[in-house]
């Protein structure tokens, strides 16, 4: 998968990896809420990925990630936002609702807030962290890991898991590169929140 592709990975396929997932921080905790969102690539949506939000460990980075993947009003929130980074065996970032490119977003508390904890680590694929761009510059973008990442840890706030959808991270992956580019336009379609 290390080579950017254009074709998206087949159902069949999604089903393998989604089948073989263990969400990484353990059994999700129903009292925590559940985003979804919906993918698309190109053209075509290629699926739903469910996450959970780790309210009760980061209960205001969580609170974040709930209220922008509510906010239906394109270039407020979550809805329409692309990913726009996405390196193979690494990660798929997106988040960036204002300039859609990486270099925007913002908080629900303002520009920035600060790293609330690292109580949580990057302990394998489909866990959920906030992208920074140093300590206490959190915003709204984030990213989805696809591999274990623990030199992130102590560095970007781990607030999350995916729970169910996990065949289609894989699928976006299939269509990053090396650099970060895609393939084809990575966006979230619709979002929300499921309980």
């Amino acid at each position: 998968m290390g080579a950017s592709s254009s074709s998206l990975m087949s159902a069949d396929e999604m089903a393998k990896y989604e089948a073989g997932y263990k969400p990484p921080l353990g059994p999700p905790n129903p009292s925590n809420p559940v985003v979804f969102f919906e993918i698309q690539a190109g053209s075509q949506v290629i699926g739903t990925v469910e996450m959970e939000v780790k309210t009760d460990v980061v209960p205001k980075t969580a609170d974040n990630f709930v209220q922008l993947a509510t906010e239906q009003t394109p270039g407020k929130g979550y809805n329409q936002c692309p990913f726009h980074r996405i390196i193979p065996d690494f990660m798929c970032q997106g988040g960036d609702f204002t300039n859609k490119n990486g270099t925007g977003g913002r908080s629900i508390y303002g520009e920035k807030f600060p790293d609330e904890n690292f109580k949580l680590g990057h302990q394998g694929p489909g866990v959920l962290s906030m992208a920074n761009a140093g300590r206490n510059t959190n915003g709204s973008q984030f990213f989805l890991c696809t591999a274990t990442t623990p030199w992130l840890n102590a560095k970007h706030v781990v607030f999350g898991q995916v729970i169910k959808g996990y065949g289609v991270v894989k699928a976006m992956e299939g269509l990053g590169s090396g650099s970060g580019k895609t393939s084809k336009p990575v966006m979230i379609s619709a979002c929300g929140v499921k309980k």
